[in-house]
């Protein structure tokens, strides 16, 4: 494999790092799990989607650049290094937008995408319900046929951004009686303030809502907005939540700022003599570049025509422990105020304390990596 980037990635590199060093925000925008920094990210999204930075491997006529893989990496690497804002839209693009691509059709991606890049509607992941959340085949909220559409009853919980987005995706069942869970299942696109939906945040360790439950009461949702042929939910959804698990989401540009950023810190306040936290801050550094290089690896795979696979599930067990990892030691460094003072390490360590849970729980993917990847026989001692 090849690691040097091709002369087309290192001219996108050079345009990023340009138009980065000009726009990003002199100051951090406000917590994107509040009213006044969900409204913030979200004119940060229309900046970048002016001049086609917010969506960058989309095809041009949707409002990106059609970037490939290896440049989509260039550019998650400079737009981490320059400190530019998290991306409040990241639900939409990272996992709807390939869904759609992959298996939505021509007039719902000329309806969905563009204003989606835009930071115009942002999206809702409303996959766990509170009996099936890692075990999404077991969830009960129902699509209902009704006359040019669904109504959709039941409850979704912990949905990302549903506290302040505009719409949400999911499964729902749509055959009640099939014997196979993983059967009869739809996939819909649905308005969060459409009549019979009641979002009620729920908030986080510092009580800011990054989740939401999402109770639905006969919503009515068009034809129009199914993904794909009714009773295929599952199938579609597999492809979604291997976008999640994978690269996409946690792409090693992020991890390789903050690892940069914690080396700074340690530079600037450790004591040279605490050689054991001198070698945590040695190993994040270490492990940000493994997962850079892993994932080059992967996007070469994919660039050769493979499919993610259950490899995906090896991406999420390392960024999600990695990341706490890696907050926990910026928060010994910053030491007895680290935890209680709003800083963007703080905000990342409790963020970062989800990560094993969401996209699937850790348990479910050593599952997959052990069943999938190793053989190993099915069933737990």
């Amino acid at each position: 494999m090849d690691l040097d980037p091709s002369p087309a990635a290192e001219a996108l590199r050079a345009k990023a790092r340009a138009w980065l060093a000009e726009h990003v925000p002199a100051a951090p925008l406000p917590s994107l799990e509040t009213a006044e920094g969900f409204a913030a990210h979200r004119a940060w999204e229309a900046r970048l989607a002016a001049d086609r930075w917010s969506v960058v491997s989309w095809p041009e006529r949707y409002g990106g650049r059609g970037a490939d893989l290896e440049q989509w990496l260039v550019f998650e690497e400079e737009y981490w290094a320059a400190g530019a804002p998290g991306r409040v839209s990241q639900n939409g693009i990272s996992l709807l937008a390939p869904t759609l691509f992959e298996h939505g059709t021509q007039e719902q991606r000329a309806r969905t995408l563009p204003p989606m890049a835009r930071g115009e509607v942002v999206w809702a992941q409303a996959w766990s319900e509170p009996e099936a959340g890692s075990d999404l085949a077991s969830l009960t909220s129902r699509a209902v046929r009704t006359d040019g559409g669904w109504l959709l009853r039941g409850q979704k919980a912990w949905s990302s951004r549903a506290a302040f987005a505009d719409r949400a995706f999911g499964i729902f069942r749509s055959d009640p009686v099939t014997r196979r869970p993983h059967h009869g299942l739809t996939y819909l696109m649905f308005d969060l303030r459409a009549p019979g939906v009641t979002v009620r945040p729920v908030a986080r360790l510092d009580g800011r809502p990054a989740f939401a439950e999402l109770f639905l009461d006969d919503v009515f949702v068009p034809d129009e907005d199914v993904i794909g042929e009714p009773g295929q939910g599952w199938r579609i959804a597999m492809s979604t939540t291997g976008d999640e698990r994978g690269l996409t989401l946690r792409s090693p540009g992020r991890f390789l700022a903050s690892a940069d950023r914690l080396v700074r810190l340690w530079r600037a306040t450790a004591d040279p003599g605490d050689t054991a936290l001198r070698d945590r801050v040695a190993d994040a550094a270490i492990g940000a570049r493994a997962y850079q290089l892993f994932t080059w690896a992967g996007a070469a795979r994919l660039a050769e025509g493979s499919a993610a696979g259950a490899e995906s599930s090896l991406n999420k067990v390392f960024w999600s422990e990695y990341d706490i990892a890696l907050h926990e030691t910026a928060l010994e460094l910053l030491g007895a105020d680290g935890e209680s003072a709003d800083t963007e390490w703080a905000e990342g360590y409790v963020f970062a304390l989800a990560g094993t849970v969401y996209a699937g729980t850790n348990e479910i993917q050593r599952d997959i990596i052990a069943e999938r990847l190793l053989g190993l026989p099915k069933g737990r001692l």
